[in-house]
């Protein structure tokens, strides 16, 4: 057993609308399937389509189990391919959720900043998956829809911050199984650890430089 295994949470959406199966929750149990390999925990949930129950959930997920990352999974009708959203929006929420609900003020943190973008590079992201050949295609959006998938995204990059993804998933078959659909999630998010893993070394290597930098310059303070 690995002592250091990353901590990977993955979730999907119940059905919700005419989405009587969401491919979402449909891909993430085939991640589930799959894996992530040896070094890594992975840990799926499927979230309510239901604002109060995300702001209830949320929490819990990154506070109990203390995720190096979080993949959050949803349905696009509009999406044909595997679409990585760069960042979460915090107003415009006037679409009512399952439970005929939605918030008062139409926002997900009354005082929080208008968007927050993942730490992940997603056009980075995108660019390795493509690259790899799965034969799956993904794109990059930055602009999650205003429901509980960007509700959702954004509430998780407040709480993490900005340690998480979300991706949208084209309705099963349309073109993707839920196969290519789970390999391509898996493929996305090691292609997103190991950002995390270089992004973590560049910031020890600046705050290295810094060290020096400031030993050496001391007589300009």
């Amino acid at each position: 057993m690995m002592a250091n295994k990353k901590k990977v949470i993955v979730t999907g959406f119940e059905p919700f609308g005419n989405h009587a199966v969401n491919s979402s929750w449909v891909a993430v149990q085939e991640l589930e399937r799959l894996g992530l390999g040896e070094a890594v925990d992975l840990f799926v949930c499927e979230v309510p389509v239901e604002y109060q129950a995300v702001q209830r959930l949320l929490p819990s997920l990154w506070k109990e189990r203390q995720p190096q990352l979080v993949v959050h999974v949803g349905v696009s009708g509009l999406a044909t391919t595997v679409t990585l959203e760069q960042c979460g929006h915090n107003k415009g929420y006037k679409r009512l959720d399952n439970c005929s609900f939605c918030p008062a003020s139409q926002c997900c943190m009354e005082r929080g900043p208008s968007c927050i973008s993942s730490v992940l590079d997603m056009e980075t992201v995108c660019k390795r998956v493509n690259a790899s050949d799965i034969g799956v295609a993904v794109s990059v959006s930055r602009d999650a829809g205003r429901y509980l998938c960007d509700y959702t995204y954004y509430t998780s990059l407040y709480l993490g911050q900005g340690r998480s993804a979300f991706v949208h998933v084209p309705p099963l078959g349309k073109p993707y199984c839920s196969q290519e659909l789970g390999r391509a999630l898996q493929a996305v998010v090691w292609e997103m650890l190991d950002l995390l893993d270089q992004g973590r070394t560049e910031e020890e290597h600046k705050h290295n430089e810094h060290c020096n930098h400031k030993h050496q310059h001391q007589h300009h303070h």
